[in-house]
């Protein structure tokens, strides 16, 4: 964890693909820590729907991610850089219900298609590029007031 100044917060966190049982901490702690820096909490609520939505996209595909968080004024921002697949098509991933997900991530109650658009639809800005055999790199970013 780096502090360098009251308003500049900077944060790195590991994501295991296929690891279910992990899943969701990662977003909780970047939820944990957005509160006790003051954020309000509309902000928050869009910043763990990301990260949650990144993260399970993470455990059901990737083999393994990072997470950056940066928090400066007026702005949240979440950076997830994977090692998996990749997405042979963005525009088709982008829209809803559209899941590559198999039978087991479906039973476990993900996989349905809505990942990537609840991430750009609680962003204000989203950016996502992926490159196949490679991995997929997002950007997310909220403006605070």
């Amino acid at each position: 964890m780096v502090e360098t100044n009251p308003n500049l917060y900077s944060n790195s966190f590991n994501i295991e693909g296929g690891n279910f049982n992990s899943a969701g901490i990662v977003s909780t702690n970047i939820k944990s820590i957005l509160k006790k820096l003051g954020i309000p909490s509309d902000i928050v609520r869009k910043a763990a729907i990301v990260s949650y939505e990144a993260e399970i996209n993470v455990v059901s595909y990737a083999k393994k991610a990072i997470v950056n968080l940066t928090v400066n004024p007026g702005v949240v921002q979440i950076e997830v850089i994977d090692e998996g697949p990749g997405i042979p098509n963005i525009d088709l991933a982008m829209q809803e219900g559209y899941s590559t997900a198999d039978q087991r991530i479906r039973e476990m109650g993900f996989g349905a298609g809505m990942g990537l658009c609840n991430i750009k639809n609680y962003s204000d800005v989203f950016h996502i590029t992926s490159e196949v055999g490679k991995g997929t790199h997002l950007k997310m970013t909220i403006q605070t007031p």
